[in-house]
């Protein structure tokens, strides 16, 4: 849809909703609507929980903006409803949702095209956590929650004790998780709009590690940008998360997380709703290739439609 058309219709601000990263989808939210009404549209916010469907009808709302992190909302449930309901809306459609929201899925999709990606195992709730631990010879390992984000449930593990611990503690937040090699080098990032990938940033936390802290609390963090990479390497990484996002049909704006190892790098997953928030990485990246983070929201909304 043009913007001309879409000043005339209503659209809401989906929000909130009921996953672990529901504060982070309100900041998003909440710019995200800023930014809208302040550029003159027809927008409100609703607060995605169970009566979402009848809030969306009793709104008359015509186009929605997806804001939502995390399960009940980026996994492609909400999507799914939209799509039941004829109502437009941002991102990524059902199918891509789900299938980036699973990282486990993911990196198969990764492998099967070539594409690098850490060596990893996945671990269901009930499987052999004895026979996990004897396949698992080399550490230190990555376990995480494989449908969760903002590090959500995260560990990094440097023996057979620690892993036992990060499984325990990673199967309160899901039933499947992913046991992955930890790659030791540089973190980053790769925001990709409408199929062209924005200038990669490099993530530097000051402790260590980019855990849910130093992702969300200013000053935690360094945001190097552009990274300091080899420019062929920088080109080759660009490259491949604008693939990531085409192998599992991404539309509009997702972010792919790398890990670099001198000229070796490592794909870690694709974000299909990147955060919009004062700390978020997709803005960042916007706003240094010279979009600014109204006109980021205004190409998101853009590309508003239904997948057919």
């Amino acid at each position: 849809m043009t913007r001309e058309e879409l000043k005339s219709k209503k659209i809401a601000v989906l929000m909130g909703g009921r996953s672990a990263e529901r504060e982070i989808s309100l900041r998003t939210g909440k710019a995200v609507l800023g930014a809208l009404q302040g550029a003159g549209y027809r927008a409100v916010a609703i607060d995605a929980g169970r009566d979402l469907a009848a809030r969306l009808t009793a709104e008359e709302v015509e186009v929605a903006f997806i804001a939502l992190h995390g399960r009940y909302g980026e996994d492609g449930t909400v999507q799914g409803m939209l799509e039941m309901m004829d109502i437009p809306y941002t991102g990524s459609g059902v199918m891509a949702s789900s299938v980036a929201m699973d990282k486990v899925a993911t990196k198969k999709l990764l492998l099967y095209h070539e594409l690098p990606t850490p060596g990893f195992l996945p671990f269901f709730r009930g499987g052999d956590l004895e026979a996990l631990v004897q396949d698992c010879r080399h550490f230190p390992l990555v376990v995480k929650p494989a449908r969760e984000g903002s590090t959500i449930g995260v560990h990094i593990v440097q023996d057979a004790e620690g892993l036992r611990r990060g499984v325990a503690e990673a199967l309160e937040h899901d039933d499947l998780l992913l046991v992955e090699d930890y790659i030791r080098g540089m973190e980053i990032t790769v925001g990709v709009l409408d199929d062209q990938a924005l200038p990669i940033i490099q993530v530097a936390p000051k402790g260590g590690f980019y855990d849910f802290h130093a992702k969300y609390t200013a000053g935690q963090t360094e945001y190097i940008l552009p990274a300091l990479l080899d420019a062929q390497v920088y080109g080759r990484i660009q490259e491949a998360a604008v693939s990531a996002c085409r192998i599992l049909g991404c539309r509009g704006a997702a972010r792919v997380d790398f890990m670099v190892r001198e000229r070796e790098f490592y794909c870690l997953e694709v974000n299909t709703i990147p955060g919009m928030t004062e700390t978020s990485l997709l803005p960042k990246a916007a706003a240094h290739a010279g979009i600014s983070f109204g006109e980021l929201t205004l190409r998101i909304l853009e590309g508003a439609g239904l997948h057919k």
